[in-house]
């Protein structure tokens, strides 16, 4: 925020925030100072989520009422108490590194890596890997025009520390233009989702995301690779659909270096990775309140659930502003 205000150009890594308000709050001061912006879910610059848009934008698998996504992650700890508090090793400013989040003694398991894990300081399974999993999906279902998302979540359980050894995350959103309602359905911590029943027997379940449509089914890669139509037979009867989206021709940190430099703006611009980050954030705000909640989008709330507010939007630690 302070570089934005400075009129620089900002990337950030995913997910681009800790909190929905803060991704809605950061989207909207991008725009607002018309800087030039990018968010780290390096696949969206990519060939393959192209091809899954643009098959399923020309109707080649019908209309996409289920999609499902899985990831290995964690593989950092989640399920486990603070450790045991340690000094604070030397040339680390302990205080900077925590930021806005509460106070804590420095411990095992936190810094540098393994801070994903901890509910004050990342955002789990789902945080780390929705932004790259779930692109595809919001891009070519069009799923940030989306009024109210219906959200429920069910896990191992939240001890107070960390994020759950396993979750299943479902997600509904209502019809979008010409685009039926769908749901869509997260599995992390050793959860599957079930065999997609167009995939050959002898071939290995190679993909992250599998989206169901009334004419077919088609699976992708964490950032989209291997984007296809299955199974093979079919993928060779469907007609290669028309290339109408702009391709990327420097890559993502290329493109984003060409929009502070005055060009087009980047694929990921926050006016796109804000809402994909909302809609990522959301299967953890589900997972906090343990119940099923309706988000209505444009005002940021969970409908008739005032306790979301301080997850939306939580405290910060004095001294520190958004």
């Amino acid at each position: 925020m302070r570089a934005v205000a400075a009129g620089a150009a900002v990337y950030v890594e995913k997910p681009m925030t800790h909190s929905i308000w803060e991704a809605r709050t950061l989207t909207q001061a991008v725009r607002d100072r018309k800087v030039a912006s990018q968010m780290g879910n390096q696949g969206h610059s990519d060939e393959p989520w192209r091809i899954l848009c643009e098959y399923i934008w020309a109707g080649a698998i019908g209309d996409v009422t289920e999609v499902h996504f899985s990831t290995n992650r964690p593989t950092w700890p989640q399920g486990v108490d603070r450790p045991p508090s340690k000094p604070v090793p030397d040339g680390l400013n302990w205080d900077a590194w925590i930021g806005p989040a509460p106070y804590r003694d420095y411990h095992d398991n936190l810094h540098a890596f393994a801070w994903r894990g901890w509910l004050d300081f990342g955002t789990g399974a789902l945080g780390d890997m929705g932004c790259h999993i779930m692109d595809g999906a919001v891009w070519a279902l069009r799923l940030g025009e989306a009024a109210t998302i219906e959200v429920e979540a069910e896990s191992s359980g939240l001890n107070g520390e960390t994020y759950p050894n396993w979750s299943i995350v479902t997600y509904r959103f209502p019809a979008r233009g010409s685009m039926p309602p769908v749901s869509l359905k997260w599995f992390d911590g050793g959860k599957r989702p079930p065999r997609p029943a167009d995939l050959e027997p002898e071939r290995k379940e190679d993909f992250d995301s599998v989206f169901y449509g009334s004419k077919g089914t088609m699976v992708a890669g964490t950032y989209g690779g291997g984007a296809r139509i299955i199974p093979e037979a079919k993928r060779q009867e469907v007609p290669q659909p028309e290339k109408t989206i702009p391709r990327s021709p420097k890559g993502h940190q290329g493109d984003f270096l060409e929009a502070a430099r005055g060009g087009p703006p980047a694929s990921s611009n926050f006016d796109y990775s804000g809402s994909l980050t909302e809609i990522v954030l959301l299967g953890n705000l589900a997972l906090h309140l343990g119940r099923k909640i309706t988000f209505d989008v444009k005002n940021m709330k969970a409908v008739g659930c005032p306790e979301a507010n301080g997850l939306i939007h939580r405290p910060y630690r004095p001294g520190w502003v958004l």
